[in-house]
């Protein structure tokens, strides 16, 4: 069974470039938009994102549209609480797949933690 998880020292998510993120408006309150834009670093990564460590800085206070979680995903892209792990799975294989590639060290990790090399 797959089951989704974040990969310690990933860190795809924290890359938040907006024009690669065209709908963020359709899934992000004003406020939060105006937040997850505060975020962004001239680099296009969060200014949270300790590059060095690949951790966030603020994990513990980070905003909620961060926070996998099925009260998030429900509010942010409608999901139920039934389908939070397979959606999260797929986001995080397009992320990560994105900023590192489709054969990345990070891509194979996270797939091995969440059980998808068992599907093949």
């Amino acid at each position: 069974m797959t089951t989704w998880q974040c990969v310690n020292t990933c860190g795809a998510c924290c890359n938040l470039t907006p024009a690669d993120r065209p709908e963020l408006a359709d899934y992000l309150t004003p406020e939060q938009l105006d937040i997850y834009m505060g975020l962004v670093g001239s680099d296009g990564w969060c200014i949270n994102y300790d590059a060095e460590q690949r951790l966030c800085k603020i994990y513990d206070q980070r905003p909620s549209f961060c926070r996998v979680q099925a009260d998030t995903f429900s509010q942010m892209f409608g999901i139920t609480e039934d389908e939070v792990n397979d959606f999260a799975i797929d986001c995080c294989q397009e992320q990560i797949s994105g900023v590192y590639g489709p054969t990345s060290d990070e891509l194979e990790r996270f797939s091995t933690a969440v059980g998808l090399e068992n599907q093949q």
